[in-house]
């Protein structure tokens, strides 16, 4: 998640290179964006499908959370290890690279081979996503013409938040309404990958060196000292908000279907994207009140959408379940895009981009491995006592860390 917004950050700070302006009559950075949108949009297209999977395969739910996870292990060796290359090889190959990776996931999904067809998936997924994140932006950033810098953020973090809402919303109707559930959302999206790379190589290059090329290197992650009494705080109001976003991307489908009685897998993609949107808008909502007080003020909303949430479970009130999730959504933005504004702020210039890929590297483990733990607890508490214990243990986390924040976050990290 990368978000998020977030993502917007990051590449902007790793950026090494004089970006060149769209050519007169090619396209720009609308079309950037959409590119981005499409990439973004298969790595959260399997989740209303996860479900027909356990009928066709048969796996227990801790299974489904593992086939989510190992999309963030992608994602964060995707980041380590790549991170920079487009400011070396330019945004175009990069972008290709990307789109290909997902074009073949899409075909792993599309072999129904089992397991290690769906993990073979997901990892190419993440690989993806973790191109994607920064040179994506980057592109959209740098096709904008002179005085519209602010949409083009817009756009991007639009793009990258709205990609990850409309994959589970296009798979769910497909799979509700048409025929091949299984099947017909990723030759859609296959499709759709065409059409962007297509439009991808009519881009203008952004990115041109004239001194000799350096090597690839890995990106890598190093939290300085002098960062760490900011990063500690913010990293972890990131890992909480990412594990509300994968709780409700691996595992809300079964809370929907099992625990409230929903079963139409269009109702399913529209709550996971209603949280997507809501974090974009949390992000927005962010760049108006700042970063200092919207971390601790998107920790308190998040808390108020954890609450919700396990209110809806034991309630077994879809309404709650929903107003919830919109409420956990937008203190997640809020929250996250604050963090990442405090820990840029306060990291040492010539350790910036490390700093801020081990921020990210830190929120994906969020998005990991408390979900793989949600699936463990389901083989003892059942799906509903597992979601109760998971926003318990949230709610502590959050709380904890929005009170750190709002008291001792040390004043260099005022620099926004």
């Amino acid at each position: 998640m990368v978000p998020p917004g977030p993502c917007l950050w990051w590449s902007v700070i790793n950026s090494e290179t004089e970006p060149h302006r769209a050519a007169r009559g090619r396209p720009g950075y609308k079309a950037a964006a959409g590119v981005f949108a499409v990439g973004m949009m298969g790595t959260t297209l399997p989740t209303p499908l996860y479900g027909l999977y356990r009928e066709q395969i048969g796996f227990s739910e801790l299974i489904v959370t593992v086939v989510f996870a190992v999309y963030a292990v992608g994602v964060i060796t995707a980041l380590l290890i790549a991170g920079g290359f487009s400011d070396v090889l330019g945004r175009r190959p990069v972008l290709l690279a990307a789109l290909g990776l997902s074009a073949l996931s899409a075909g792993c999904f599309l072999a129904e081979g089992g397991l290690p067809w769906l993990y073979a998936g997901r990892v190419l997924s993440g690989f993806s996503a973790g191109l994607l994140s920064g040179t994506g932006t980057a592109a959209v950033l740098e096709l904008a013409p002179p005085g519209r810098r602010g949409r083009a953020g817009l756009a991007a973090t639009a793009a990258n938040m709205g990609g990850l809402g409309l994959g589970p919303l296009v798979s769910g109707i497909l799979a509700e309404y048409a025929p091949s559930p299984l099947k017909l959302p990723f030759v859609v999206h296959l499709g759709l990958l065409t059409v962007a790379a297509l439009v991808v190589c009519l881009l203008p290059e952004t990115v041109r060196r004239s001194d000799p090329r350096p090597s690839l290197r890995p990106q890598g992650m190093k939290v300085p000292p002098e960062v760490r009494g900011v990063f500690g705080p913010c990293a972890l109001a990131g890992f909480a908000g990412f594990s509300m976003l994968g709780l409700f991307t691996a595992v809300a489908p079964a809370f929907l279907t099992q625990t409230l009685g929903e079963h139409n897998l269009a109702v399913t993609g529209a709550v996971v994207f209603c949280v997507f949107c809501a974090s974009t808008g949390g992000q927005l909502l962010m760049g108006r009140i700042g970063a200092r007080r919207a971390l601790p003020w998107g920790c308190a909303v998040l808390v108020a959408g954890l609450l919700l949430i396990g209110a809806s479970l034991f309630l077994k009130s879809f309404p709650v379940l929903l107003i919830g999730a919109v409420t956990g959504g937008v203190g997640q933005g809020m929250a996250f895009r604050a963090g990442l504004t405090e820990v840029s702020a306060a990291a040492p210039e010539a350790h910036r981009g490390a700093t801020i890929s081990a921020f990210f590297v830190v929120a994906y483990v969020g998005i990991s491995l408390p979900v793989v733990g949600v699936g463990a607890m389901t083989l003892v508490l059942g799906l509903r006592g597992a979601g109760l214990a998971f926003t318990a243990c949230a709610v502590l986390l959050v709380t904890a860390v929005g009170i750190r924040v709002r008291r001792n976050l040390p004043p260099a990290a005022v620099r926004t």
